[in-house]
């Protein structure tokens, strides 16, 4: 009997000794010189009212729809720069195409010019077949450099439609860009509010429920 008192008499003493020892806060009253212990309450935790746990759910869910919102947009905006990027290619093709025509044209005026001066100088020189025959061919030459002139300039014309067309889908891009970075912005700024008012908070599990039925409801009827 007395190896069953023995440790439970030492374990009791052990206990007092650490309350006494642990309870670094604790006060003495000076007429008897005995030890006070009195309880502590914990502070209360702050539990999310149901409307402001309400309010992140539906924060929650808002900036995960945006999120995919977003992500579409800005797969949208890669479709679209790679798809101008094959346009591009297209219309520096026909800038290439209109330059050469526009040199072959020029070069043309430069060669119709000296055949003229040519023939000019060598007119007195020659039989009146050969001056005939010679100029026939210049008049020929002359009057098909008008045609090649109008090719070029619808040419030109219907390369400045393509140009301006182009632009027009540039700048179209350019402001989409601009308004995913904006959309993003304001995305990241809400997701920021959401973790400064919403994150790690505690809440009740009874009005988590409650709220989802809410929500589960709103659904169904819609």
């Amino acid at each position: 009997m007395k190896r069953t008192l023995l440790p439970l008499a030492l374990v009791i003493a052990v206990s007092a000794q650490a309350q006494i020892t642990t309870n670094t806060k604790a006060k003495v009253d000076p007429k008897n010189n005995k030890v006070s212990n009195p309880v502590v309450e914990k502070p209360k935790v702050k539990l999310l009212t149901r409307d402001e746990l309400r309010a992140c759910i539906d924060q929650q869910d808002s900036n995960s729809k945006e999120a995919e919102a977003i992500k579409a947009e800005q797969n949208s905006y890669k479709a679209g720069a790679e798809k101008l990027k094959a346009e591009k290619a297209t219309l520096e093709a026909g800038e290439a195409a209109l330059g050469k025509q526009v040199s072959d044209v020029k070069a043309e005026r430069e060669a119709i010019l000296k055949a003229h001066e040519a023939l000019a100088a060598e007119a007195p020189k020659l039989s009146k077949e050969d001056l005939k025959a010679r100029n026939e061919a210049y008049q020929a030459r002359a009057a098909a450099f008008g045609p090649m002139v109008d090719a070029v300039k619808s040419a030109d014309a219907e390369q400045g439609v393509k140009r301006k067309a182009f632009g027009e889908k540039v700048e179209a891009l350019e402001a989409q860009f601009k308004a995913i970075e904006d959309r993003t912005e304001k995305h990241f700024d809400a997701n920021d509010k959401w973790k400064a008012e919403c994150q790690n908070k505690p809440y009740d599990e009874n009005d988590e429920k409650a709220v989802r039925k809410e929500r589960a409801a709103a659904a169904a009827g819609k």
